[in-house]
């Protein structure tokens, strides 16, 4: 608000010089004409003097010329000189511009603009600054966790959409939150049950490895069975674990798919306004290679962020020398690829890149979470498509699969 005012007030200074300095400039020229008139007067009894005759129309201040012939030439309502050529003395009259309409016009005009300015501000403040500030801490506040940060409704067109959509986010994060903490309850409801159902099995292969150690069987029959038994315990241990590594690693992102159509020309825009800029300051050749523009059976910002995933993987893990995107089309669907030089990662490692948190031999000095391309399997999936990788010519390629509508 204060940014505002320091606005607002420099604003009007700047006005009241301007509206100073055309005054000033508007006396001067008031005062300049009284020379004018004098200057062509002068002229008229150079010509007179010279030629002995004259053309009025070369002198705009002078209105008229008379002699004594004429009569009093001491006479007249006009503004008038005197001046002797040829002998002879001359009444000449002249008019001098009324300036203050001059002046009432100017100074109109920039009251009326004063005006307008003042109405123009008014309006900003209290449609675009007092609703902007009264929503400028809200981001901080829901960065902070504070989701019961009120916000207030506008409906203002400038913010109207704006407070609609932050509202959204919030709902969106406050569900988002409440499904967190659901499913981590869940899960450490699971996990306790499990680690509760260990102990059985486990307690069972102490008693019989006991029982082996110590040599209380002493029947070949009853020391296999106690053998069965701990392996079929060991089993059951084997099968609990698998349930708490499953529940560790699936389900722990919301994945939510609008399924629509969108064209594939519209996607790559996208994708080329965000990285071209990017790749281009890094000396990176970026390529989107020359494809038939079609219809995809898909949800456009889904299918978008895959591409953004890949190629943030090609950027992280290339060379930097160059990324393409390729196309072909199979079985009424439509292969994407994008395809960056430099690999380093192994083929033996391609079954596994696609695994949550799974990070590749080659991420070692790269950041990263191992989400990626996780999270494209999953969003291909849900929409009715595949994505598979491949290593060519020391080029890693990722080929999403999307069904044409």
């Amino acid at each position: 608000m204060s940014a505002f005012r320091k606005l607002f007030i420099a604003v009007t200074l700047l006005f009241i010089i301007l509206a100073v300095f055309l005054n000033i400039a508007l006396i001067k020229q008031k005062n300049s004409p009284a020379g004018l008139y004098r200057v062509e007067a002068k002229r008229l009894a150079d010509d007179i003097e010279e030629k002995g005759s004259y053309d009025l129309t070369e002198y705009p201040h002078l209105t008229g010329v008379f002699t004594e012939d004429d009569g009093d030439i001491y006479t007249s309502d006009n503004n008038y000189l005197i001046i002797k050529a040829g002998g002879k003395l001359y009444r000449v009259e002249y008019t001098i511009s009324d300036y203050r309409s001059g002046f009432l016009l100017i100074n109109g005009t920039l009251a009326v603009l004063l005006v307008i300015m003042l109405i123009l501000f008014r309006y900003i403040r209290r449609n675009i600054i007092v609703p902007f500030g009264r929503l400028n801490d809200v981001p901080q506040e829901l960065a902070r966790g504070n989701l019961a940060v009120p916000i207030p409704e506008e409906k203002s067109r400038f913010f109207g959409k704006f407070t609609w959509g932050v509202n959204m986010l919030r709902e969106s994060i406050e569900e988002n939150r409440t499904k967190e903490i659901s499913m981590q309850r869940d899960k450490k409801l699971l996990l306790l049950s499990l680690s509760h159902d260990i102990k059985t099995p486990l307690s069972a292969i102490k008693l019989n490895a006991k029982a082996l150690a110590r040599g209380l069987y002493k029947d070949e029959e009853k020391q296999r069975e106690a053998a069965e038994s701990i392996n079929a315990r060991a089993d059951e241990i084997e099968s609990f674990v698998s349930r708490i590594t499953k529940a560790s690693s699936e389900d722990f992102m919301d994945f939510e798919v609008h399924m629509g159509e969108g064209f594939l020309s519209g996607i790559l825009s996208r994708i080329y306004d965000r990285y071209a800029p990017q790749l281009n300051i890094s000396h990176t050749e970026f390529v989107i290679n020359e494809y038939e523009d079609c219809i995809l059976s898909c949800d456009s910002d889904r299918l978008a962020e895959c591409l953004q995933n890949l190629i943030e993987n090609a950027i992280k893990y290339g060379d930097g020398k160059r990324i393409e995107i390729c196309f072909d089309t199979m079985d009424g669907c439509k292969l994407i690829t994008v395809k960056n030089t430099g690999c380093t990662l192994e083929a033996k490692e391609l079954p596994q890149i696609f695994e949550s948190f799974h990070r590749g031999s080659n991420a070692e000095k790269a950041k990263g979470s191992g989400l990626g391309l996780f999270i494209c399997r999953r969003l291909m999936s849900l929409m009715g498509g595949e994505v598979y990788a491949d290593i060519k010519d020391e080029c890693f390629l990722v080929t999403l699969v999307v069904r044409l509508a």
